[in-house]
């Protein structure tokens, strides 16, 4: 009997998922082709409805069915734009140029916040090797179907990558010790978190950063989201924190300008330190 012999190309890969999720995208074309479907039926009918309230049902069903229409084309863009297998790799981009922020000291010990899929906590453990990665999350909410420490583990696994660990943890209270980490990431977090002033999930996440620990967190930081970042940043250096900055990722180190505009993501920023 012959042996099969699979090359590299074979090779299972890591899935990191997409940050708009198929289910969504699916549910956005159904629900504009039913609306759609009601309108032409509307349309042609002369029996349901007459008059006025024709009129008034067939412009609420027309605007429904063009701003429907709208969001699954855009979201379209996004998953494609977003998708780790697709032409633009935008996700990938932005989490390895995250990892690249990330120095853990070797035996040193990382904690990636709101950790998902996994991608950044792997990023950051192929980049620090002989130092160890902790990806933390919720894994619940609108992506707990995506999302979960199954797949986290999943996917070190088939990237090799063994550097690296997982656990439950909420933003809003981490489960560790203060000072228990020598660097701390995140991306794309706390602007999903409602209800939570976004600062004082900063210095929850920096309060299990050792002293002389780095930080390095990408968020979309709107002064509506954030507050005064540079009045923040003042604090912090009171604090006795170093080489606090923010660095615009929307300028051409992530993205462009306009394609950010586009996507949604203007205010993507690094906020990136020692304490």
């Amino acid at each position: 009997m012959k042996q099969l012999n699979f090359s590299d190309d074979t090779k299972v890969k890591a899935d990191y998922k997409n940050w708009v999720p198929e289910s969504l995208l699916r549910n956005l074309i159904f629900a504009s082709l039913v609306v759609f479907i009601l309108f032409i039926a509307l349309g042609v009918s002369d029996f349901v409805f007459s008059g006025r309230t024709r009129l008034i049902c067939a412009l609420i069903l027309g605007l429904a069915s063009l701003i429907l229409i709208f969001f699954a084309n855009w979201m379209g863009l996004l998953h494609r734009t977003f998708d780790y297998n697709g032409k633009r790799k935008l996700a990938k981009i932005i989490i390895e140029r995250t990892a690249a922020y990330v120095i853990i000291p070797d035996e040193g010990l990382g904690l990636d916040v709101g950790c998902g899929s996994g991608a950044l906590s792997i990023a950051c453990a192929k980049k620090n090797p002989k130092a160890t990665m902790v990806g933390c999350d919720i894994w619940s909410g609108s992506y707990k179907s995506e999302f979960s420490k199954k797949l986290c583990e999943g996917n070190a696994k088939l990237e090799g990558v063994e550097n690296v660990r997982f656990e439950e943890g909420n933003a809003v209270n981490l489960p560790f010790e203060d000072e228990s980490f020598d660097a701390v990431t995140s991306n794309y977090v706390y602007h999903n978190i409602a209800g939570q002033n976004k600062q004082k999930l900063l210095m929850e996440t920096f309060r299990v950063l050792k002293k002389g620990g780095v930080f390095v967190i990408h968020d979309l930081m709107n002064k509506s989201r954030y507050g005064d970042m540079n009045e923040f940043i003042k604090k912090l250096k009171k604090d006795g924190y170093q080489d606090v900055r923010l660095i615009d990722t929307t300028r051409g180190l992530f993205m462009g300008h306009k394609e950010a505009i586009l996507l949604g993501l203007s205010g993507s920023t690094l906020l990136i330190g020692r304490k």
